[in-house]
């Protein structure tokens, strides 16, 4: 079954702060207003693909949020950097009882939206699927009920960073083996790759054709160790998809080039983005 990214979530304590972070780095964001949660706010880009990157962080200090959004606080809370992630479907309730029909645990719909900038109320319905807070391991799903190019619109800038779209969602988990039986029983997927790669201190697995990668600490003592400790199963890092790396690397100064599974990777400086793990795959 073919999944197709809706957007990837970054978060921190302050919008602001990742904004001028991010545009620091090449990455000028959208301003895109206030959920109707009433608690967060956020940025994004958008890419011509339909996807995009959000950034999103609380208006002001919260205690005492509940479900999904309690999870979430405490990410943001703790500047997590990267912390869910989300699918488009365009029959929500269909895939809902079809995840229910493969043994996965899932809520049932529930209405969302955001207000933006010039007065646009957006709308739609998510609904969560598998362990953890929304897109901590499985993605959430999202059906627009107002037009969806409101709220997915390219950014002005995407021409000229020569992006296209959110290539990889990279899922930091305790273990690997259970992981890969949530997204086989939910999707119908074959078996992942396997790769170590001892500069990113993971064990990868890949689900080929698809945008999920899973790492898993290849030694107790890493900074994914200690971050899952801290946060749980969630989003490690998101790679965004380029025809061009060479081209890429040369415009953002990205570092640590590599290959994963047969395909090259680079990397922002993620001492310059609030230590939010960002990178680019051809």
């Amino acid at each position: 079954m073919k999944i197709v990214v809706d957007h990837a979530t970054v978060c921190g304590s302050s919008l602001e702060g990742l904004q001028k972070a991010f545009a620091h780095a090449g990455l000028a964001t959208d301003y895109g207003g206030l959920h109707a949660n009433g608690v967060t706010h956020m940025a994004l880009i958008g890419f011509d693909d339909g996807s995009y990157l959000e950034l999103i962080a609380p208006t002001k200090p919260v205690e005492g949020a509940c479900g999904n959004l309690a999870g979430w606080i405490k990410l943001m809370q703790g500047d997590a950097g990267a912390c869910a992630w989300a699918v488009h479907t365009s029959n929500i309730q269909q895939e809902v009882e079809r995840l229910k029909a493969a043994s996965i645990e899932v809520t049932a719909p529930e209405p969302g939206g955001r207000k933006k900038i010039d007065g646009t109320t957006l709308r739609w319905q998510t609904a969560t699927a598998g362990p953890g807070a929304a897109g901590a391991l499985l993605p959430f799903m999202i059906q627009d009920e107002t037009r969806r190019g409101l709220r997915v619109p390219p950014s002005r800038t995407i021409p000229e960073i020569g992006l296209t779209g959110i290539g990889i969602v990279v899922l930091g988990v305790k273990d690997w083996k259970g992981a890969v039986s949530w997204f086989r029983k939910a999707y119908g997927w074959g078996a992942p790759g396997i790769e170590e790669h001892k500069e990113f201190g993971a064990r990868l697995a890949h689900f080929p054709g698809t945008p999920v990668m899973l790492a898993t600490p290849s030694d107790e003592g890493s900074r994914l160790a200690a971050r899952l400790i801290s946060f749980g199963d969630c989003p490690l890092a998101f790679l965004m998809r380029t025809p061009d790396l060479n081209r890429a690397c040369k415009r953002f100064g990205l570092v640590r080039p590599g290959t994963w599974f047969g395909r090259k990777t680079a990397w922002f400086d993620e001492t310059k983005l609030l230590g939010v793990k960002l990178g680019v795959i051809q």
